[in-house]
């Protein structure tokens, strides 16, 4: 929601005179013609009094207050956050390794098989998270919400921290609600070290994906995302190793929950 300057400004005016009238004669309404004359009023020699300095600023707090409610009515909770559970490395990474109880983990492409759940001792920091350097194939992760869809209409976002090589560019997947699977124009490249990036949904385009061999195919001119059904990531490409490859340690997802039919 924007709101416009000079309309707030009128509004702050409006409520400031009609406080300062109000408190300066309480127990009776304030007319319309009295609210213009005491804003005249109230200004005198180039400046403001200070009663209504006083109802200026509780006016403006008032409107500030709810013209951010009403902005934070218009975003999308949380969906589902996943951050992978603490435990051994594996290879390929498993339902077992899924730390949200909701999700249900599926795994995609000739190198499916090859799909790690990785950790190292040092440094101290490092994650749990998945890799991809030993796919000898193409491959994706999706997840899926057992009870849920979910709609990313508006103002969803999806946020994941990730770290890729080489020229490895992590994409979103989605799958559409007895629909296709989508994958995303927009991606998260390379950097030396972990980053948080995040997508607003409505600034991506999609091409089709086949799933079965992660690859994309023509451009879907905006798709129907008001029920997506599972949503994922892949970089399209197989692992190389160390030096070119995707991580991923926690993708969290904002939408609308809507009930699975």
């Amino acid at each position: 929601m924007v709101v416009d300057s000079n309309l707030y400004w009128y509004m702050l005016c409006v409520t400031g005179a009609g406080v300062a009238r109000w408190s300066s004669k309480p127990g009776r309404p304030v007319r319309r013609k009295e609210m213009r004359f005491t804003m005249s009023k109230t200004k005198r020699n180039g400046q403001f009094s200070g009663q209504f300095k006083r109802a200026l600023l509780t006016a403006g707090f008032f409107w500030l207050g709810a013209t951010q409610f009403v902005v934070a009515q218009d975003r999308p909770g949380l969906f589902f956050r996943e951050d992978w559970r603490e435990m051994p490395a594996a290879t390929p990474v498993t339902q077992e390794h899924v730390a949200n109880p909701d999700l249900i983990l599926s795994l995609h492409g000739p190198g499916q098989t090859n799909i790690k759940k990785s950790h190292h001792d040092k440094p101290l920091d490092d994650p749990f998270y998945i890799w991809s350097g030993m796919c000898e194939g193409n491959w994706a992760v999706s997840l899926k919400h057992r009870s849920a869809i979910v709609d990313l209409t508006g103002q969803a976002k999806i946020r994941w921290r990730s770290e890729q090589t080489g020229f490895r560019q992590l994409r979103i997947i989605l799958k559409l609600a007895g629909g296709p699977w989508l994958v995303s124009d927009e991606s998260d490249g390379p950097t030396t070290d972990w980053r948080v990036r995040e997508f607003n949904i409505t600034d991506i385009h999609w091409r089709k994906l086949n799933i079965e061999n992660i690859i994309e195919s023509d451009w879907v001119d905006k798709p129907d995302l008001s029920r997506v059904d599972e949503i994922g990531f892949t970089d399209l490409m197989r692992g190389g190793g160390s030096p070119a490859s995707s991580r991923l340690d926690w993708i969290e997802v904002y939408g609308v929950k809507r009930p699975r039919n």
